[in-house]
C-alpha cells in the first residue's frame, strides 16, 4: 500500500498550469516538522514537492497561499528522467485531496492568529475589585 498523510505549511503560493491536453495541475511545496533534533536544540523540517490534479488543483489555486496549513493525502511517486545524460531523481506526493486546516479572515490573518490574539486579550478587561455576577 502506497499512501502518505502530511500536515504543513506551504512555502510559496501554488503554481497552477494546464496541460496541453487542457488538465489543470497545481504544484507546490510543503513545509513538515519532524519534530526535534537530536539535541533538542531545534526542530526539523522537511521540504515535500506536492502535486495536485483537476478540481482539487483548482481549489489549491483559489484558496490557498503561501503560509496556508493543509492536509495532504496522496501517495508517494518516484519518477526519473534524463537531462545532460545523466538519469535524475524525482520524489514527489501525488495528492488525492487536500483539506485546508486554517481559514483566511476578511481582514487578512487566519484563523489560528484570532484565536491566539482572543486568547491573549481574554480577562484583560475585567477589574479584580468588581463584584463577580455568579
Amino acid at each position: 500500500m502506497n499512501k502518505v498523510i502530511l500536515v504543513g505549511r506551504l512555502t510559496r503560493d501554488p503554481e497552477v498550469k494546464y496541460t496541453p491536453t487542457g488538465k489543470m495541475v497545481a504544484t507546490f511545496t510543503l513545509a513538515v516538522d519532524r519534530g526535534y533534533t537530536a539535541n533538542r536544540e531545534q526542530k526539523e523540517t522537511d521540504f515535500v514537492p506536492i502535486v495536485v490534479w483537476g478540481n482539487t488543483a483548482e481549489f489549491c489555486g483559489n484558496y490557498l497561499n503561501k503560509g496556508s496549513k493543509i492536509l495532504v493525502d496522496g501517495r508517494l511517486q518516484i519518477r526519473s528522467y534524463e537531462k545532460d545524460g545523466q538519469k535524475r531523481y524525482v520524489t514527489e506526493v501525488i495528492a488525492n485531496s487536500v483539506d485546508a486546516l486554517e481559514r483566511k479572515s476578511s481582514t487578512g490573518t487566519n484563523e489560528s492568529q484570532q484565536v491566539k490574539e482572543s486568547i491573549a486579550s481574554f480577562g484583560s478587561d475585567v477589574d479584580i475589585n468588581d463584584e463577580v455576577p455568579f
